[in-house]
């Protein structure tokens, strides 16, 4: 065999596995825990949609990609990713040092606060040690609010922990939980904007420390897959420049 025919057929060689690699990344599944509206939930006919749904479907459209979304719940979203069940997480998850140590992060798509919510009628200012002492907080399990209000105020008030908002808005409803501390856009969702009882937003709303409450939400990927995290940090500026962004968040959040 000449060096010609040689180098021929690694030419060939690397063809195919450069095809057969985008070939495999024409198929990307993309792991998110429902339901949080406006994040991402189901419609009555059992569509998943929300912000992270659209923005996500945008991004791998933006990119030439395919992506398939898998229901996981909270718990094992991050053991599902390193298990190979998907590819990426795209759940409002907040990007922390923590979760640093376990994925790679895209740069961030979105930065909302959290906040207290409480039925319409407690009096209470803002938030602090003493208003909360006695009282028994709700928030979701395994998350940055979860987070703060244990190290924050678990030696004066019992914390409840849900596996989903919608549990802790049926003990709220029950007046089984005084307070919840969530995501702004969720908790104005499923207790503002909803068919619950009367309920307000107590206090301020809260962004910091960043030990708690990171720098956003970021798209979760195995460390390694460094080359995926960039194509999506590529598009997601390329749907910001040409207003796709813009229209996807006014959807759900308005001006």
């Amino acid at each position: 065999m000449t060096l010609r025919s040689m180098f021929s057929i690694g030419l060939i060689g690397a063809a195919v596995m450069a095809s057969t690699a985008q070939a495999e990344v024409r198929d990307i599944r993309i792991g998110v825990d429902v339901p949080y509206e406006p994040m991402e939930f189901r419609t009555p006919e059992g569509e998943l949609t929300g912000f992270d749904i659209d923005l996500g479907n945008a991004l791998c459209a933006e990119i030439g990609i395919q992506c398939e979304w898998v229901v996981q719940g909270w718990d094992g979203i991050i053991p599902g990713l390193m298990a190979r069940k998907y590819d990426a997480i795209m759940s409002s998850m907040t990007i922390n040092d923590e979760r640093r140590e376990q994925v790679l992060f895209s740069e961030p798509y979105f930065t909302p606060p959290s906040a207290w919510f409480a039925p319409a009628d407690l009096e209470m200012g803002n938030p602090d040690t003493e208003s909360l002492e006695g009282k028994t907080i709700g928030v979701q399990r395994g998350t940055l609010q979860d987070n703060y209000v244990t190290d924050m105020y678990g030696d004066v008030a019992d914390v409840n922990r849900y596996s989903t908002a919608d549990d802790l808005v049926l003990d709220m409803d029950s007046g089984r939980v005084d307070i919840g501390f969530l995501d702004f856009p969720v908790g104005k969702s499923t207790l503002l904007d909803s068919d619950a009882g009367d309920y307000k937003v107590v206090g301020d709303k809260i962004s910091e420390p960043k030990k708690y409450f990171g720098d956003g939400f970021g798209i979760a990927f195995r460390q390694r897959d460094e080359d995926l995290a960039n194509a999506f940090n590529e598009a997601l500026v390329a749907l910001k420049e040409n207003g796709t962004y813009d229209e996807i968040h006014t959807t759900y959040f308005g001006e």
